[in-house]
């Protein structure tokens, strides 16, 4: 019986483990717990199975510099800052002014406020980068809207919180951050990598509200005449934006033709942007009537956070600034738009910074049990037994993904991202490998696959969320002079089950059509041997010639003729000294070999 439980060890360890975590117990403590206890059995074991238990008490110590590993990691350093600047943004009200201004651009049309929700989720998801803080605040602004006006209740609940996942993928994302130090791959391929699935997602979402505008557009009604503020005038914010495209475009080609593509591109993109802030607020502070208000309202409030995007992904695509760096200077620029907004203050500082310590701790928490719970896995097989069980698995490379993706998604269904991450991530990296699967490509996946999981009932973090500041009781509009029934959790669970199909279809895509992860390897250059050539001074009659096996007529080493002579420009070789010929018959009798020879 003791046999049997040693050569079982791993899958024992591996379920009890999960089991633990699913019952709800602290991640960081049952990680590191569930480590230790393993390792003390698993020393008393090793005995019975020495080939698969290689535990022994000295190596507990390694735990010491896996931790301080944790520690030095500077890809985890990201994680704070971007924290800190999605916090910022969050309580100076962005995402307030975001939505009412796109809420107005799109709501003369069916499903306007359904649309500028799935936009502004993607812009907030490219600046804020938290799940919690875009579903509450577009729940709190837009949903009281959208039921005002008679939207779809599971349409407008399920859109709030599908949108608010967005964060999850859209770079710059901590899922992706995550998943890229796990999988020992660079944050910025990730983030390259995760763009077209990123926006395949948004635009499947507005493929859907478009859908329901055609078969059921009552449940996405306009926002009414008397509603929209900001009056007309798309016209001229199309001419305005014409005109600072061409403006790039100009100063690319032309004005700074001269200068590398980085500094280029970044130079007349920030020029044509300003250029149109400029003419809206001269528009606004001398009233030129060249802009119509929405046009106006539009580029004001829409530059800054895209600038801040800019800041933050432009740099890391450009390779001007790594991940880190990049989240630095967002978490500064939030700080400075906050503080021209005059929306910050000491109070919300230190919540901020309160918020992000605690998430910070939590995150290094996990991953240090994570560390724990790793070593004592990898020292009895653990790594080699689900290695064996993932390779195992009928259709290659396509039925791991599939697997993989499934597991990961019911697993999503109990436990937090970090926890998926640290766990689980790490042990599919060797399984990967070895079936050739490009580890980008299944980092997006996964990440694509944990924002589903905050979608899925019953604990999809998205929904708590929404279901804590959604009325729960008829309350009454004060616009309107109306009661408004309250919003039932059913409703909820019910609205986010069309976004869930589309997130699995958009994954089915993903695992079909991989280039369009692994379009982040086309600029890598292509090495190909027949494009070599070795070219030395120009060579003499008689110079060394390679066969041209590797696609041409092979390379001349342009050898000087015998004699030390040779062509102009050819090796010249000095004039060597006679040594003298031996002697027949080898050295003479009695030789003494012990002095230097002596030539004629």
């Amino acid at each position: 019986m003791i046999e049997i439980i040693a050569q079982n060890l791993a899958p024992i360890m591996f379920v009890s483990v999960m089991a633990m975590l699913l019952l709800g117990y602290p991640v960081a403590f049952t990680l590191a717990g569930g480590g230790l206890l393993y390792f003390i059995i698993g020393v008393e074991l090793s005995a019975f199975d020495p080939q698969d238990i290689r535990l022994f008490w000295p190596l507990l110590g390694a735990n010491v510099n896996r931790t301080f590993d944790v520690l030095r990691n500077d890809t985890l350093l990201a994680i704070p800052f971007f924290t800190f600047m999605g916090i910022i943004l969050e309580r100076s009200r962005m995402a307030e002014d975001l939505l009412d201004t796109i809420g107005q651009l799109f709501g003369p049309i069916r499903g306007g406020i359904a649309y500028a929700v799935i936009v502004v989720g993607a812009l907030l998801g490219a600046t804020t980068g938290v799940v919690a803080a875009s579903v509450i605040a577009m729940g709190l602004i837009s949903l009281p809207i959208m039921l005002r006006y008679n939207y779809n209740r599971t349409v407008a609940t399920g859109t709030i919180a599908a949108s608010g996942t967005l964060a999850q993928i859209v770079p710059p994302s901590l899922v992706l951050i995550v998943m890229s130090d796990q999988l020992g791959r660079s944050v910025g391929d990730m983030y390259v990598g995760a763009l077209y699935p990123a926006g395949i997602i948004v635009a499947a979402y507005c493929a859907y509200i478009f859908l329901l505008t055609i078969v059921r557009p009552k449940w996405v009604p306009a926002l009414p005449k008397e509603t929209r503020t900001l009056g007309g005038g798309i016209l001229s914010l199309l001419v305005l934006v014409v005109l600072s495209v061409s403006l790039h475009f100009l100063l690319y080609h032309v004005a700074f033709a001269a200068m590398r593509y980085e500094p280029r591109f970044v130079l007349s993109a920030t020029l044509a942007t300003a250029f149109a802030l400029s003419v809206s607020l001269a528009n606004r502070r001398f009233k030129l009537g060249v802009l119509s208000r929405l046009a106006e309202q539009v580029v004001i409030v829409l530059i800054p956070p895209l600038a801040l995007i800019f800041l933050v992904l432009g740099t890391i695509f450009l390779g001007i600034a790594t991940p880190t760096e990049g989240g630095a200077m967002g978490a500064a620029g939030a700080l400075v738009l906050s503080v021209i907004k005059r929306r910050i203050g000491f109070k919300m500082l230190k919540e901020a910074l309160d918020a992000t310590t605690v998430l910070t701790a939590f995150v290094m928490f996990i991953l240090i049990g994570a560390r724990v719970f790793g070593l004592t896995f990898y020292g009895i097989n653990g790594n080699v037994w689900i290695e064996h069980l993932l390779l195992s698995l009928p259709g290659g490379e396509y039925g791991f993904l599939v697997v993989v993706t499934v597991i990961v998604f019911i697993l999503g269904c109990f436990l937090d991202f970090f926890e998926i991450a640290f766990i689980v991530v790490p042990l599919l990296v060797g399984p990967a490998e070895k079936l050739g699967i490009d580890l980008i490509w299944l980092g997006v996946l996964l990440g694509i696959n944990l924002q589903t999981s905050f979608l899925t009932p019953p604990f999809g973090f998205a929904l708590f969320y929404l279901r804590s500041i959604a009325p729960k009781s008829d309350w009454k509009d004060k616009i309107t002079g109306r009661n408004v029934a309250g919003v039932r959790t059913t409703e909820i669970y019910a609205g986010v089950l069309p976004y869930i199909l589309i997130q699995i279809l958009v994954m089915g895509v993903i695992i079909a059509f991989p280039w369009l992860v692994l379009h982040y390897r086309d600029d890598i250059p292509k090495f190909n041997v027949n494009d070599v050539k070795i070219e030395l001074p120009s060579s003499g009659s008689g110079g060394l010639q390679l066969p041209g096996g590797l696609g041409g007529s092979g390379p001349s080493f342009g050898l000087p003729p015998l004699g030390g002579g040779g062509t102009p420009g050819g090796l010249q070789l000095p004039p060597m000294p006679n040594l003298g010929t031996p002697p027949a018959g080898g050295a003479k009798p009695g030789t003494d070999l012990s002095q230097p020879p002596k030539f004629n």
